[in-house]
């Protein structure tokens, strides 16, 4: 947990305290209709899907997002997707026709820089995928992760 503890003193109680306040949250959206949140907005909006980024959960992750096609009914116009790290089948973006596609292509869980020509592997394999006026290039999520040096700090 990356948040700071003033009040628990034990990170499971604070977990908890946090798992019932997204519980409410989430409940309030429910009864209110989950896309009503974004209903009148007209700037872009994006839902980001997490994939338990690297230090969290190393065994039996999945291998994608199975319900990433339910998303091109959302009000949603972007969806941003860790697809470097989990080693993502690009062909899952064919199922969201209408957003446009921020794609994280840089593995944030390996230490090691990737070289350009990995990089462009990457981008070139979603290009076979999503035209590229649908495409935004992105890091993975968990900045937090890579060490200072690797960041430049």
């Amino acid at each position: 947990m990356l948040a700071r503890d003033d009040h628990y003193g034990d990170p499971a109680r604070l977990s908890m305290a946090y798992a019932e306040v997204v519980n409410t949250g989430l409940h309030e959206m429910q009864a209110a209709g989950i896309d009503r949140a974004l209903e009148g907005i007209t700037v872009p909006t994006v839902v980001h899907l997490c994939f338990d980024y690297a230090a969290v959960m190393k065994e039996d992750k999945p291998t994608g997002y199975s319900f990433l096609p339910e998303l091109e009914r959302c009000r949603a116009t972007a969806v941003s997707i860790e697809a470097a790290q989990p080693r993502l089948d690009l062909s899952i973006l064919r199922t969201v026709p209408s957003m446009i596609i921020v794609l994280g292509v840089l593995d944030l869980g390996d230490p090691a820089v990737e070289t350009v020509n990995v990089v462009a592997r990457r981008i070139q394999a979603a290009l076979e995928q999503v035209p590229a006026e649908r495409l935004v290039l992105a890091p993975d999520c968990g900045m937090k992760y890579p060490a200072c040096d690797v960041l430049g700090t």
